[in-house]
C-alpha cells in the first residue's frame, strides 16, 4: 500500500514484536506464518493479525519473487541517472508518475545530489537500452540530462 511522500506513517509505534516480524520477513519472505510466529514468540493468530496490520500501515510494502532477469529475456540492467530541467513540484511529480510506468523500469529513486532521479532499468540488449533512453527520456521536455551506468553484477544485501 504505497503512500504519498508527505504521509506520516506510525512506524514509531511499532513495538519489539513488530520489528522482529519485519526482520524475519526481510530475511525470508516465504516463511510460513506458524514458523514466523514461533520465531518471534507469539501465537499464529496474533502473528497473522500483526502481519496484516503491518501491510495495512505500509511497513510491509509487498512480497515478491526475485527472478533472474535473464530468465525474463532482459539480461541487461542499468542505472540511468536523470537530471530534470525544472524542479517545480508538478514537474517532479509528473516525471515520477511517468517514469514508474515506462517499459523495463524496475525501480525509481528520487535522490539528492547532482542528479534528481536514478532509474533501475532492465533491457534485452544494448540497443534496447539505447532505445529506452532515446525514446522515453531524451524526448521528455523536463529531462535535461541522462547518464547510464551498466550493472555488471547485482548482489542483494541483508539490510
Amino acid at each position: 500500500m504505497p503512500t504519498a511522500p508527505n504521509d506520516v506513517r506510525p512506524f514509531a509505534q511499532l513495538d519489539e514484536t513488530d520489528r522482529a516480524i519485519l526482520s524475519v520477513l526481510a530475511a525470508d519472505g516465504r516463511i510460513p506464518n506458524n514458523a514466523l510466529a514461533e520465531r518471534v514468540g507469539v501465537a499464529p493468530s496474533t502473528c497473522l493479525a500483526r502481519v496484516r496490520a503491518l501491510r495495512e500501515s505500509g511497513a510491509i510494502r509487498g512480497f515478491h519473487a526475485e527472478i533472474d532477469p535473464a530468465a525474463l529475456g532482459v539480461p541487461l540492467q542499468a542505472l540511468v541517472s536523470v537530471r530534470l530541467a525544472a524542479h517545480a513540484r508538478d514537474a517532479v511529480d509528473a516525471f515520477r508518475a511517468r517514469s514508474v510506468r515506462l517499459p523495463g523500469v524496475v525501480s525509481v529513486f528520487h535522490v539528492a545530489g547532482a542528479e534528481d532521479y536514478v532509474l533501475h532499468v532492465r533491457a534485452a540488449s544494448g540497443d534496447a537500452l539505447r532505445d529506452f533512453v532515446l525514446d522515453h527520456l531524451a524526448v521528455d521536455p523536463v529531462v535535461q540530462h541522462t547518464q547510464t551506468s551498466l550493472i555488471f553484477e547485482q548482489a542483494r544485501g541483508r539490510g
